[in-house]
């Protein structure tokens, strides 16, 4: 570990956050001296971010418990755009009312883990449509389009890709590392921002903006870059099985969420600690340390601190009551998601899909004929079975010993 005089590179530099910076020392020594200004940009092509996004949005919480001031790009103008970035197609383009719509879902979120307002240290959040859509084509040609080659814009790993692949990429999709490289320079215009973070595949489109504005402004701005962050079985952070993880409460609920933490493979759960949670390095140690099934108890830590921060204290004291109940008591916990399934009742390997517990009727017609499937605790081995519940009736539904549901009529 590298030695910092700022706070905010130290801890980010403990907790496992940095993986490239365009100038360190450079950085160190101005965190050190007064607030820095930092932003990162989220895409609203949703209305939620997933877990994929939350070590982004955990480094600006960073950035405002060190003194600084966090700036959230919403990326309103760019997502009318999409950015190429680890996309084998281009985006589905939404209309303007949509994007305000996510924009407004996704604060939600940022307003529970960081301090907005008009001080020093407090978050703001910005739109970029507010300048990308006032930007005159042939003003941002003669005045940005010089300093960029396409050569060197063909080198980008987020370009280079899709054409090694054969893949289409539009004129549109190859603009947005220039409206990128362009939004860093009004940021510095407008909030005196000093530094871009975001994931290692932001590095190209990061040390553009930094580039652009010397060149035009004769402005010193930093980058910073986490690492590619993946479980410890290689998969990509925020997705499963049935689907992404999403931070929003309605579009995912708060026991899924939960389970997603309390699920994590044995060899996360220190590295998560460190990132998604505010518990002090010491704890993390202790609990990384637990091995054979008391490692579990470090998971349960790491899913209530997670659902703390991102959906609140009721939230997590109610997931994990469900999972006690469910689990240890053998019971159904009121917080399990639910299905009904009518009076006629329905299929049993429609019921797993649609319940989200398996992704088609291909994959519930597997797990039924290899026993993981149980009703109330009775294994179901026909894959015809009809679910059909009483009127009142709640039966529990369970895909090994992880997935649980309620099956009512």
């Amino acid at each position: 570990m590298k030695a910092y005089e700022s706070d905010l590179l130290q801890l980010l530099d403990e907790r496992g956050y940095i993986h490239q910076v365009t100038d360190s020392g450079a950085l160190d020594q101005l965190a050190a001296k007064q607030v820095v200004p930092g932003y990162i940009g989220f895409d609203a092509t949703a209305p939620s971010l997933h877990v994929g996004s939350l070590v982004q949005i955990m480094m600006l919480r960073r950035l405002q418990q060190t003194g600084h001031k966090p700036i959230v790009v919403m990326g309103g103008g760019t997502t009318k755009v999409g950015d190429p970035s680890g996309k084998d197609e281009s985006r589905k383009l939404l209309t303007g009312d949509a994007i305000q719509d996510n924009i407004a879902s996704i604060r939600t979120v940022f307003e529970r883990l960081l301090t907005f307002g008009d001080g020093p240290s407090d978050a703001v959040m910005v739109d970029n449509d507010e300048w990308l859509s006032k930007l005159g084509y042939v003003e941002l040609l003669r005045d940005v389009g010089p300093h960029f080659t396409v050569n060197r814009m063909l080198t980008f790993d987020s370009v280079r890709l899709r054409l090694d692949r054969e893949q289409p990429l539009t004129f549109l999709e190859f603009n947005y590392m220039i409206l990128q490289a362009y939004d860093f320079l009004e940021l510095a215009r407008r909030y005196g921002c000093r530094l871009q973070m975001g994931g290692s595949d932001q590095w190209g489109n990061i040390v553009n903006g930094i580039e652009l504005s010397r060149r035009m402004e004769g402005r010193e701005l930093y980058g910073l870059t986490t690492p590619l962050l993946t479980t410890a079985d290689g998969a990509k952070m925020g997705k499963t099985a049935s689907g992404a993880v999403w931070l929003n409460d309605d579009q995912l609920p708060a026991y899924d969420f939960w389970q997603y933490w309390r699920n994590c493979d044995d060899r996360d759960v220190g590295r998560f600690l460190k990132l998604f949670t505010d518990l002090p390095l010491h704890e993390i140690a202790k609990l990384e340390a637990l091995e054979g099934a008391e490692i579990n108890d470090a998971k349960v830590v790491l899913a209530n601190e997670v659902t703390k921060l991102v959906r609140g204290d009721d939230a997590a004291e109610a997931a994990e009551a469900t999972a006690k109940e469910t689990f240890a008591g053998g019971g159904a916990g009121e917080d399990l998601p639910s299905l009904a399934v009518g009076a006629d009742g329905m299929r049993i390997g429609a019921v797993l899909t649609e319940i989200g517990f398996t992704a088609s009727n291909g994959e519930a017609k597997r797990k039924i004929a290899e026993g993981a499937v149980k009703i109330d605790d009775a294994a179901i081995i026909e894959p015809g079975f009809l679910v059909a519940p009483a009127d009142g009736e709640t039966l529990k539904l369970s895909l090994g010993k992880k997935k649980h549901g309620l099956i009512t009529r």
